[in-house]
């Protein structure tokens, strides 16, 4: 059952699944997903007694805006505030975190910014907090011709060509991204209606152009970004998880994330595993949250 809370920014819908009293597990979906990605792992969690929480982003599903006048901003910060807001808001004090692309970012924001209400965390790829100052810097041809998709939101004929295709682009970019991952037409349209949402395309295109300093943040985010810039360190116990077969960040890519944790930390590189960890490994990721400390 769908259900919703206000934060000071957004009506969020979200699911609740297992018993009230169990330890809290916060799972984040990222681009272009949707809650549906973490059904298999909130059922491995439920039978272990998780109380589970998987929201709607901001820009997808029912979740909405409280204001017109609130910038539609998918920056890192944005992330991470309603994130935050989220936990305050069921009054949940410490909870596991667990995320992956947008998702990932948002539970590293949080770990980072705010350990004290971060029980464990469970990362996809590793360390996702921006490096917006060293965007400039160009990666290899390789990893850019991976990030054409971003390139293409950069331009004003991107932004017409996700709200002309939303459904096409996800399509592609699932298809690219897991190429082990073999997903029929129901398993993506179950996804997809979270592409509906009247602001995913402001939110996608925001996002893609922030980080990359070509659209400005969020005013009431800039305290937030300027400690972001700083690539504060991760103190909580986590768990990096890459899939082996991601075809948009290899798994090479987090081998040297370790030095931004500085508590308790593992990786685990997952074989014939896609970008959409959750969703093809589910009991990998239900198997990571359990690892982590109950208290």
């Amino acid at each position: 059952m769908i259900r919703h809370l206000r934060t000071p920014v957004l009506d969020i819908a979200y699911e609740e699944s297992g018993p009230p009293e169990g330890l809290p597990v916060v799972l984040l979906h990222g681009f272009p997903y949707a809650p549906r990605a973490y059904d298999g792992v909130v059922a491995l969690l439920v039978a272990e007694g998780r109380r589970c929480l998987v929201p709607w982003l901001r820009g997808y599903g029912p979740t909405r805006f409280l204001d017109a006048a609130t910038p539609r901003s998918g920056q890192q910060a944005a992330l991470g505030r309603d994130l935050l807001d989220f936990l305050d808001a069921l009054r949940i004090e410490r909870a596991v975190l667990g995320g992956y692309d947008w998702g990932g970012r948002a539970a590293c924001v949080v770990s980072a910014l705010w350990p004290e209400r971060v029980a464990g965390l469970v990362t996809g790829t590793g360390y996702n907090i921006q490096d917006i100052a060293g965007s400039a810097r160009p990666a290899s041809a390789e990893q850019e011709h991976r990030w054409w998709y971003q390139y293409y939101f950069h331009t004003e004929r991107g932004r017409a060509g996700l709200e002309a295709d939303r459904r096409g682009i996800a399509r592609l970019l699932w298809r690219l991204w897991s190429p082990d991952w073999v997903f029929d037409d129901e398993t993506f349209e179950a996804s997809a209606q979270a592409f509906d949402n009247p602001d995913f395309v402001a939110v996608v295109i925001q996002s893609y152009r922030h980080r990359f300093g070509y659209a400005p943040g969020d005013p009431a985010l800039e305290r937030m970004e300027a400690a972001l810039a700083a690539r504060p360190a991760i103190t909580v116990p986590s768990i990096n998880l890459h899939g082996g077969s991601d075809g948009v960040g290899p798994a090479a890519g987090s081998e040297g994330h370790h030095r931004h944790f500085i508590g308790p930390y593992e990786r685990r590189v997952l074989p014939r595993i896609g970008h959409n960890l959750p969703q093809e490994a589910p009991e990998a990721f239900a198997r990571a949250v359990l690892d982590l400390p109950a208290g």
